[in-house]
């Protein structure tokens, strides 16, 4: 069990829960509840991950790279969307956000959080799937 992440988990939760009571100060509420959503899965994910942390077989350096990418995309994912609702930025999110857009500052926060959200996502979800092979040593 990886404590670290479970925690992790558990903040990012408590966050989206806090994302949910701050929607109708959102210029974007949809997309803020995206982020609420976001995080409670993204949470509930990282919890999931840190229960079974022991039955990953990666060398050290490997591990912390997932442990970091796992950690850093679940927490970009929500802010990302968290970022967009608020600032009406919705250029990249344009089911949740109908096609709105904000200023170009704003908009690029965005695309570069939920762009580093693919790219950390998809390390992540590989250094797992790796970290699980069957060894027959």
């Amino acid at each position: 069990m990886n404590r670290r992440i479970i925690r992790h988990g558990f903040v990012l939760i408590l966050l989206a829960l806090i994302t949910g009571l701050l929607l109708p100060q959102m210029q974007i509420p949809r997309l803020g509840l995206s982020s609420h959503t976001i995080g409670l899965l993204s949470g509930a994910l990282l919890i999931a991950i840190g229960a079974v942390w022991p039955v990953f077989k990666l060398p050290e350096a490997l591990s912390k790279t997932m442990y970091c990418m796992w950690v850093y995309s679940s927490y970009a994912n929500w802010l990302g969307c968290l970022v967009g609702a608020f600032s009406g930025a919705g250029q990249m999110t344009p089911i949740s956000s109908a096609g709105r857009e904000a200023g170009g500052g704003a908009e690029l926060i965005v695309a570069v959080l939920l762009i580093s959200v693919a790219l950390t996502s998809l390390v992540a979800v590989t250094l797992s799937i790796w970290g699980l092979r069957v060894t027959t040593r």
